[in-house]
């Protein structure tokens, strides 16, 4: 959000810091007069003054930007061996800057070192350079690196040092003969670096170069339109620093003009070139023939007029050079060679590349904290640069703050104080790297940005900041909230400062952190008075802290409180895109074609292909607009991997699996290698090559075109297909004859190029076997530390046929070890032989009649100085070791350590991982220097395999053996998803609850449960509850209200806890028996709606009778006293006829549950006290591991949202439940009587799982515990025969307003029955349930006629007052056997259990007594 435009400064205004400008300036142009090239370096300094000197504001202490450059840079650099080099450097800044010098990205250390030595200017001077086959200290790249302490660092261009090879020829000049006026080629090829340090001799004399005597840049000679005196003896010449290393003289005979017309042939043709703008490119092209042929040029077949340009000419008359080259240069010569009897053509491709130049270079930049910032750099170049920023000669790596944007730009987001520095941009291409800096310096928040922001900074933080005056600041704005949270996007809102109400001329902003980090970032309202800001692009499921601050006209006021918001996890992505598909459509190109994902639940924006050779580790990508695309410029024949990746308004969707596919196949784009002749008797010729190049087959080769000739004049060409052998014979030769050979390989599409031609001679007649061979001509020995190179060359005599050689060698004798080998070779290394030791060797020519004379050498290997590359023994005893839900330490130990398993050596470990689940997931890779690793950022409930591998120095182990381990469960993070509520047919106050398990359970679901109201805006403890055990997906809901709106949501449980809740899901039952419901949205009755139950209308709390209430109070009390008095009698006169029986039960219970005893002996049972010690009941929980068929309670649930309060996530949340009590079967008369004035109350339907009897009800521990608990609940001595009225609901009952908290009560019954209470004598009327789905009737409107059972009680908190709730009683359940003879005998005797029945009788009665008396 932008800010407004920034006042102008005034133009008379003078900046000191301009000034000083305009001073250093002057001094340049002194120095220019002097020195131009210092002036010129200083003037292109990239460091410091990319930006002018902004003034600081008047009355503000601004600190100004330091000019801090190169002066000069090391440039690329050409040396030999044994000479001295100086790599330039120089910075400029005030103090002296600091001057150190890398090589390949590592600091020299340049005081111990007496080879190198820094200059006092900072340039780097190497004294006589070392190199050698195998060891080159000083060839590689360096770099300046200038330092001022309290300032940062700047880090120079990097420059390559090169050293001439060892002077060596790889082709040598051969004797010749030319007619005169033609051209010829001696050829003298050496290592391009040593070609600037080639001359030649003709007669042992230096060799003039002229327009028509010219060396070419490969170093061959070339002499045009020869004449007599240029015959006689030619040699090149190496000079490279040490002795001069001379070529095989070869003579040059000119011959007279035979004017005979000869063939037109190219001695030299161009060959693809690369150069760079500015320097020069020599297109050779020399071509001989009777008559003398003329040469002209062309350019992207337009014709070339050297005469008519200034950057074009001939050399030698037929050889185009073109100077100081340009991007236009660059294209297709052809050399076209014509002597009126023929015309012959060749061509090649010039290539013009540009060393990486800005366009645009960073610019100095003002900021303060928590700001977000741009450093521009725009580059150009040839091949395109690539860009990498460097801040105080540290690289940059990206990471969610410091992002490459626009390609080439670098942004800092949140800025904090460290930083400040001086930021590089650097480009680097195949030609050469550049660099550009800037400096950002970071002011204090009371400190205004100097004129103009500068356009670096981003509009989200670019502040409005004029001269602040003095005057009271803003308060803290109040009431900030979060009103909507996204995945990636969060909405805050704010009501004004209290210190200005109204707030018209106010401006905010918003400063954010993600939780545990220190870095700031802001974002401000677009005008004043505005109370509202979006923040974008923040990371899903991810913590944010806020504070908004206000601003007025004199500055900054306080920042309000943090306010901690976490985002929503990342929902509605896209799955995989089915039926991926890719087939090869030329042998460059693959078409990739797929489908719309299924499961993507928003609309699909685009997709993003990736693809990846086979074998390769850079993966790339292309944004696809359709569901098809073809990717074209690939290898040929090569195999490929696609995937594809769905993308909507959420981001990236799951990935395909990969597809493999490979390119068709081609005609062989390169020759076969490594063409050789072996001339085997005077009729035939063994050829022998090697396939073209990998990467230049194109296919499958199915075999080899073998084409020969004779090399006499029009001769004809003889062509022979093989298979795919690599040699073959050629037979029926003509004796003492010249053949030429080349070779061409095939594949399905046709012929690859040939070789160039070979040549071989048969012999004049065939070779001698009845002698044995002469000696070798020459023995070479080269030693090594356990080796011995020996080369030879055959004897000199070719006529007797040689069929191999014998080697012999030995500690001081040549016969201990003999080795054969075949005629063809010419070196064989002696391996496994002791350093520094004297052996003898031998080389004998042996054929078919015997052995030939020996030739002996002797040579002594070299000491023992490298150590032992062997390679690295892999880590063994890998363990992983689980310490949490994502983390698992690993750790292994190293044979190749001593026995203490110390590392002190610079030896790193490297630990790979990955899960198989999907199948196609990536390893991922750490690296550790200790015996140790902690690997974090795991999933849950996963199983992962790791694996580790040794590195030291170039050696490496292979991965260890494997081990495994599953991370721990963690709570599940997130809903049950697809959560449907449908209408059961035919019963219209059944509902059927359905619902799919969590994407991320996080571990086994253990359970669920079900919350549902006809409030939704009411407290969740106010929602009714089922429980429902973790392998059901569906549940049903009986005996709901009709034409009632209901709320549902469902809560997930496993081993770890619960997780959040689903969204609620309304439906509406339906008006009549006969309705479906299904799908019904009917307006919603509000918060308030209370449903009416049992047909009652009578008010909440208005009286049941018109009895006078004087009289109705006497009868009552009297009757209570009474009743009272008798059941003390019974109780006492009861309890003494317990019998051994029950006592065996009772003391085999406590010795289970010993926890929960009475305190007094069993005999002494009492009626529970009714009225104290309500509050320490308790429940424990239960173990986790739920029965695979648990068995589910048909539970009683009332019509209206209650108290009950919902289970938190760590389920160890005290169990609360305010105004509860359980009520049995009551008759029509108790329900409709009461029903009015008493609030219903809910019963749980709990899972059961069969475990051992000694399991009791727990809950999170507690203080108090009541003396005789109803968690004996294993084997209680008589159950209540009616099971309903002898329990309370099932949870801790506590005193009004508790604390919210949720009760998920499980119990594990001695007897298998389905509910806490015994079944009921089965009412008249059957009741029709379906067997299929677990099911929660409503309260039976049914009453029993038996008359024990028909008790009327008062709910708690009756007629609106706070009354101390009854006490949970949880019986054993007996079997059903048991309980339907229980059922018989209940008339005819009273236990212990029938009189606690009794006294929760009583004590409704007395409730009501209370009601009556209360009103």
């Amino acid at each position: 959000m932008a800010a407004g435009p920034e006042p102008e400064p005034e133009r008379g205004a003078r900046s000191p810091v301009r000034a000083a400008s305009v001073w250093l300036g002057c001094l340049l142009l002194l120095l220019g007069s002097r020195d131009p090239a210092l002036a010129a370096a200083a003037a292109s300094s990239s460091v410091g003054r990319s930006s002018p000197q902004p003034p600081p504001p008047p009355g503000a202490s601004v600190r100004t930007f330091t000019p801090f450059y190169f002066v000069m840079e090391p440039v690329d650099t050409l040396s030999v061996r044994g000479s001295s080099v100086i790599l330039n450097c120089s910075a400029y800044s005030e103090p002296s800057p600091k001057i150190e010098w890398k090589k390949d990205g590592t600091f020299l250390n340049l005081v111990s070192d007496d080879r190198r030595q820094l200059l006092s200017d900072g340039s780097l001077l190497i004294n006589s350079v070392v190199h050698s086959k195998h060891n080159k200290p000083d060839e590689g790249y360096y770099q300046c690196v200038a330092t001022v302490e309290s300032l940062g660092t700047i880090v120079s261009r990097t420059a390559k040092l090169t050293v001439a090879g060892l002077p060596r020829f790889a082709s040598q000049p051969e004797s010749s003969s030319v007619y005169a006026g033609n051209s010829v080629v001696l050829n003298c090829e050496v290592n391009a670096d040593l070609v600037p340090f080639v001359r030649w001799e003709q007669d042992r004399q230096p060799l003039v170069l002229d327009n028509r005597v010219i060396k070419l840049p490969n170093g061959a000679l070339v002499i045009s339109n020869v004449t007599e005196g240029d015959g006689g003896l030619y040699r090149c010449i190496i000079e490279s620093g040490g002795p001069p290393k001379y070529s095989e003289e070869a003579e040059l005979k000119v011959l007279p003009d035979p004017e005979i017309p000869s063939n037109l042939v190219f001695l030299s043709q161009p060959s693809p070139l690369i150069k760079v703008i500015g320097q020069s490119a020599i297109l050779p092209c020399i071509a001989s023939g009777i008559p003398i042929p003329a040469i002209r040029w062309t350019r992207n077949e337009e014709a070339l007029s050297p005469e008519s340009s200034d950057r074009l000419m001939l050399l030698a008359g037929s050889n185009l050079e073109v100077r100081d080259l340009m991007e236009e240069d660059a294209g297709t010569y052809a050399c076209i060679a014509d002597n009126g009897n023929e015309t012959i053509e060749a061509q090649a491709d010039l290539t013009v590349q540009a060393s990486p130049e800005f366009l645009k270079k960073p610019a100095n930049i003002y900021a303060h904290e928590s700001m977000d910032i741009v450093f521009e750099c725009e580059v150009t170049g040839k091949p395109t640069p690539t860009v990498k920023w460097v801040k105080n000669g540290d690289m940059v790596i990206p990471s969610d703050y410091f992002k490459i944007v626009k390609e080439h730009n670098l942004q800092v987001l949140g800025l904090v104080k460290s930083d400040e520095g001086f930021y590089q941009c650097i480009a680097e291409n195949d030609v050469g790297n550049s660099q550009a800096g800037a400096q950002l310096i970071i002011l204090d928040h009371d400190v205004a940005i100097p004129t103009l922001p500068p356009t670096s900074l981003t509009s989200a933080t670019t502040d409005h900041l004029a001269p602040a005056t003095t005057g009271p600041l803003p308060s803290a704005p109040r009431d900030v909230v979060a009103s909507l949270v996204s995945t990636r996007f969060i909405k805050l809102t704010w009501r004004t400062p209290a210190s200005d109400p109204h707030g018209d001329n106010l401006t905010y902003s918003v400063f954010y952190t993600k939780e545990g980090m220190n870095r700031e970032r802001i974002e401000n309202t677009s005008h004043p008075g505005e109370m509202q800001v979006t923040i974008q692009n923040l990371m899903p499921e991810t913590v944010y802290i806020f504070r908004v601050v206000a601003q007025n006209r004199h500055g900054s006021g306080e920042r309000s409180l943090p306010l901690r918001v976490e985002t929503q996890p990342e929902v509605q992505l896209p799955g995989p895109a089915p039926n991926i598909r890719a087939y090869a459509s030329s042998p460059t190109s693959i078409t990739v074609s797929w489908e719309t994902p299924l499961s993507g639940n928003g609309e699909i924006q685009n997709y993003k292909l990736y693809y990846m050779e086979k074998g390769a580790d850079n993966e790339q990508d292309v944004d696809v607009g359709s569901r098809s695309y073809t990717i074209n410029g690939l290898k040929k024949y090569t195999e490929y991997s696609f995937r594809v990746v769905a993308y909507n308004k959420h981001g990236p969707g799951v990935s395909t699996q990969d597809v493999v596919v490979r390119t068709l196949s081609d005609v062989p784009s390169a020759a076969p290698q490594n063409l050789s002749l072996e001339v085997r008797n005077s009729k035939s010729i063994v050829i022998h090559w090697q396939p073209p190049p990998a990467g230049t087959q194109n296919g499958q080769i199915t075999g080899y075109k073998i084409r020969y000739r004779k090399s006499s004049r029009k001769s004809n060409v003889t062509e022979s297909v093989g298979g795919t052998q690599l040699f073959q014979l050629i037979e029926g030769l003509d004796r003492g004859t010249e053949y030429n050979f080349r070779v061409a390989a095939l594949t399905v599409n046709g012929t690859g190029p040939a070789t160039d031609w070979m040549s071989a001679e048969t012999f004049e007649s065939d070779l001698d076997e009845t002698r044995v061979p002469e000696v070798p001509s020459s023995l070479h020995v080269r030693p090594l530390i356990t080796s011995i190179v020996v080369s030879w060359t055959p004897p000199e005599n070719q006529n007797i046929v040689v069929r191999g050689y014998a080697i012999g060698y030995g500690l001081g004798s040549p016969h201990a070890q003999t080795i054969k080998v075949d005629h063809k070779q010419r070196y064989y290394t002696i391996e496994n032989l002791d350093p520094s030791s004297h052996y003898v060797i031998t080389l004998k020519a042996f054929n078919n009649v015997g052995e030939g004379i020996p030739l002996y050498e002797s040579a002594v290997t070299r000491p023992h100085t490298v150590p032992d590359p062997t390679p690295m023994m892999p880590p063994v005893g890998v363990q992983a070791s689980i310490l949490s839900h994502d983390t698992i330490r690993i750790t292994w130990a190293d044979n190749s350590l001593p026995k203490h398993q110390k590392i002190t050596d610079s030896r790193y470990y490297t630990v790979r991982w990955k899960t198989n689940i999907p199948a196609n997931t990536k390893y991922k890779t750490a690296n550790a220097t200790t015996l140790s690793y902690l690997v974090t950022g795991l999933k849950p409930n996963t199983l992962y395999e790791f694996s580790v591998m040794v590195t030291k120095g170039r050696r490496s182990s292979t991965w260890s053996m494997t081990a495994h381990g599953t991370t721990f469960e963690l709570v599940p993070t997130s809903p049950p998803k697809d959560v449907t509520v449908v209408s059961k047919e035919g019963k219209p106050r059944t509902i059927i609850v359905n619902w799919q398990p969590p994407s991320e359970a996080n571990g086994k679901v253990t359970g669920y449960i079900i919350y549902y109201s006809t409030d939704v805006n009411a407290e969740i403890h106010d929602w009714v509850i089922e429980p429902v055990v973790g392998n059901r997906l569906t549940h049903q809901i009986q005996e709901l209200t009709l034409d009632t709106p209901y709320y549902f949501k469902i809560q997930a449980r496993n081993s770890k806890g619960m997780g959040p809740m689903s969204e609620a899901v309304q439906f509406r039952t339906p008006k009549a028996s006969g309705a479906s419901g299904k799908g019904s949205r009917l307006p919603d009755t509000g918060s308030d709606y209370k449903p009416p139950i049992s047909g009652s209308n009578s008010p909440h709390g208005s009286p049941t009778s018109s009895l006078d209430s004087n009289m109705l109070l006497v009868i009552i009390v009297s009757i209570g006293v009474l009743t009272i008095v008798v059941v003390v009698i019974i109780a006492v006169f009861c309890t003494r006829r317990t019998t051994s029986h029950q006592k065996k039960k009772r003391a085999a219970c406590k010795s289970v549950n010993g926890s929960h005893k009475y305190k007094g002996n069993s005999k002494d049972v009492k009626p529970p006290d009714l009225w104290i010690h309500h509050e320490r009941l308790e429940l424990k929980p239960i173990d986790k591991s739920p029965d695979p068929n648990p068995i589910m309670t048909d539970t009683p649930i009332p019509r209206n949202s209650q108290d009950i309060t919902p289970v938190d996530n760590s389920m160890d949340s005290n169990i609360h439940q305010r105004r509860n009590s359980y009520r049995g079967h009551e008759s029509e008369d108790s329900m409709s009587t009461l029903a009015g004035r008493r609030g219903m109350r809910p019963k749980m339907m709990m899972p059961f799982d069969s475990q051992p009897p000694q399991q009791s009800v727990r809950n999170t521990p507690s203080t108090d515990t009541l003396p005789a608990s109803s968690s004996q609940t294993c084997c209680a001595d008589h159950p209540d025969p009616e099971g309903a009225a002898s329990t309370s609901y099932l949870a801790s009952t506590q005193e009004e307003g508790s604390g919210p908290s949720l009760p998920t009560a499980h119990v594990r019954p001695s007897h298998p029955l389905k509910s806490f209470a015994v079944p009921a004598v089965p009412p008249p009327g059957p009741l029709a349930y379906d067997p299929a789905l677990p099911s929660t009737p409503l309260l039976s409107q049914q009453a029993s006629n038996h008359h024990l059972h028909s008790v009327k009680t008062a709910s708690i908190g009756t007629l609106g007052r706070s009354r101390p709730p009854m006490p949970v009683i949880v019986p054993s359940a007996p079997d059903v056997q048991e309980t339907t003879r229980m059922l018989d005998d209940s008339e005819s005797s009273y236990e212990p259990d029938e009189l606690t029945k009794e006294m929760a009788h009583l004590e409704g009665l007395m409730k009501d007594l209370n009601a009556i008396t209360t009103a």
